[in-house]
């Protein structure tokens, strides 16, 4: 791959992390993050696996050090190994880390491969350990299932970390359990603010907790020393008393903006530059109508269009902030 101009936006941000969503189909339908009845993208609409590798391996010969493979689910989407293959040819020639966001449903199935493909690290959503509460929360999901993914994984050679969403009336109960469980195991934890993505069947306002609260309750009870450990996202860490690490991803009460280093591809190869905005460039057209030259004249636009911050706030009867899912975009 021949190198190209730095990935630099109008902001002086260094673009070094991009998130690509494999597909937007989900087998869960977590109540934070979608409606229950979900219309998702008609297969012709998505990008060939080639099509997300090679735009991938664009944005790496451009400067990416760090891709994340997500969803929806990325473990529906048939031929995800081979796309992580490919991806995990990179990784020392100019990538440092591919990586993987997950529910877990199918982590069970796919660990030793994502392994053998070079990916070392998995986010699993867990947001209760409560087999009813998991269920309710997910609409349908086994908690069973994930568990015995999470721990596939573990013994696959998998560092895992796992993502909870803090949701007041639901599980903010449950977090200091969870971070006592995550360090018994040897998993970091993530919390993770409700965000305002998306029409749901419910006002996020009535679940929002904001981790300040959170992280005040914990502090009380343990010793949580600041941790300078960087993954790549907008998580601020800390060490616990069982070794692992706890992030705080607070895009509301402690806006993380200003270091923003990412970007994320949809599957249908829509390059957004901000979850919170709908300015959005396409890359497939790009590539397909005018091969790598298009490609790296979208991905300019894109850096100069990508806003300062964006514009998230959660209150009672609320818009959301834009009219797409996560799972749409990417987590």
């Amino acid at each position: 791959m021949a190198a190209s101009a730095p990935l630099i936006d109008r902001h002086g941000r260094a673009i070094s992390y991009l998130r690509v969503s494999v597909t937007d189909r989900c087998d869960l339908r977590c109540r934070y993050c979608m409606a229950e009845q979900m219309t998702f993208l008609p297969k012709a609409a998505m990008m060939e696996l080639d099509e997300i590798a090679t735009i991938a391996e664009r944005f790496i010969a451009r400067g990416v050090r760090k891709v994340r493979l997500s969803g929806g689910e990325p473990l529906v989407r048939r031929g995800i190994a081979g796309l992580a293959r490919r991806l995990g040819t990179h990784i020392g020639a100019g990538l440092d880390e591919l990586t993987l966001t997950t529910n877990g449903t199918r982590l069970a199935d796919h660990a030793a491969t994502l392994f053998e493909a070079g990916i070392r690290r998995v986010n699993v959503s867990l947001d209760s350990r409560d087999p009813e509460a998991f269920r309710y929360i997910t609409r349908h999901g086994e908690l069973d299932r994930v568990l015995a993914g999470i721990f596939a994984a573990r013994d696959a050679g998998l560092a895992v970390k796992i993502n909870m969403v803090a949701l007041a009336g639901l599980n903010e109960h449950e977090i200091a359990p969870m971070l006592a469980w995550c360090g018994e195991h040897g998993f970091d934890l993530s919390l993770i603010e409700t965000m305002p993505l998306g029409h749901i069947d419910e006002d996020r306002a009535d679940r929002f907790v904001p981790l300040t609260r959170v992280f005040e309750a914990l502090a009380a009870e343990i010793e949580l020393v600041r941790d300078v450990h960087r993954s790549g996202g907008p998580a601020r860490y800390w060490r616990t008393p069982w070794g692992t690490r706890l992030g705080l991803i607070s895009p509301l009460t402690a806006n993380f903006c200003d270091g923003c280093n990412r970007v994320r591809l949809t599957t249908e190869g829509k390059l957004y530059m901000c979850l919170g905005h709908d300015d959005q460039v396409d890359l497939k057209a790009a590539l397909r109508t005018g091969g790598l030259p298009a490609l790296d004249a979208a991905i300019d636009a894109a850096l100069a269009a990508k806003p300062a911050r964006h514009d998230f706030a959660i209150r009672a009867g609320a818009a959301p902030a834009v009219e797409r899912h996560m799972n749409a975009t990417g987590g």
